[in-house]
């Protein structure tokens, strides 16, 4: 149970962290969205160095590091997607590429399920399917170049997720501190090389902070989440992030949200309250 409340606020808080990114990416270059996102997100992970604890070990580091080049990737190319557009599309497409991958690989590693988790987790998926079925009659479609960019996008989360869940589960926030400063690292120099095609536009700098914060946050409550359980039902319920920028695109952007997406958050609830009888 307490991995599935983790669970549950870490897909929340992507939700909110990836609309934010994706408005900030409206107003300027995606670089200079995430410029200020990584280096907000690294300084909260620091923050919460003394209280969580963390043990550098060398595993600790390479798979951080790994995680580290997956988040600067998913970073850039999922800001950039959102701010293509439309939102309510295009967010639960990269949730259900992010799905995949670590459910076949905590399969792979040999977790089973009980009969209400075998049949939440493909329930689960099916949410994830309905409410990416965003585009009804007189709703916007997304482009070729969008939905590219969002099918990478999910991969980059998938393989970010994975390698943190492959970290030692004695490591404390020591993944997410590599992994952060690898990210605004690699963030930082890819700036410094286009600088010249940035543009003049300065970015929104409070509302990309926040979407670092919340990113961060996301990140912490997955990696408690995925040591105290499975990582295929982790996984899903976090993929399920796009019920929060789906209504927050809703609310905000007033984008049209189909009867699909609906009856996809409905079974989003039905499966998330079989995986908690898991």
């Amino acid at each position: 149970m307490i991995a599935l409340l983790l669970a549950l606020g870490s897909s929340l808080a992507y939700g909110c962290a990836d609309f934010l990114g994706g408005l900030g990416a409206r107003k300027a270059h995606v670089l200079r969205t995430v410029m200020i996102a990584a280096p907000a997100s690294l300084a909260v992970e620091l923050l919460l160095w003394p209280v969580l604890g963390a043990t550098f070990s060398t595993a600790a580091l390479g798979w951080g590091a790994a995680s580290g080049v997956a988040s600067a990737a998913a970073f850039a190319l999922l800001y950039k997607t959102l701010a293509i557009g439309p939102m309510n599309v295009l967010s639960p497409v990269t949730a259900l590429m992010s799905a995949a991958l670590p459910v076949g690989v905590g399969l792979l590693q040999g977790e089973h399920l009980a009969t209400a988790g075998l049949i939440g987790l493909p329930l689960a998926l099916v949410a994830v399917v309905l409410v990416s079925a965003g585009h009804g009659v007189g709703a916007a479609r997304p482009s070729r170049t969008a939905l590219l960019l969002a099918f990478g996008a999910g991969a980059a989360i998938a393989l970010q997720l994975v390698f943190l869940h492959q970290a030692p589960s004695d490591s404390g926030v020591a993944p997410l501190i590599i992994g952060r400063t690898v990210s605004s690292a690699v963030t930082l120099s890819a700036a410094a090389l286009m600088r010249r095609k940035l543009g003049p536009e300065r970015p929104a700098y409070a509302v990309s902070a926040a979407a670092g914060v919340l990113d961060s946050l996301a990140n912490l409550m997955f990696l408690l989440a995925a040591r105290s359980g499975d990582l295929t039902v982790v996984a899903v319920i976090t993929a399920l992030y796009p019920a929060g920028t789906v209504l927050l695109a809703r609310g905000v952007l007033a984008e049209r949200i189909h009867r699909g997406q609906l009856v996809g958050l409905g079974t989003a609830a039905v499966a998330v309250s079989l995986l908690a009888l898991t």
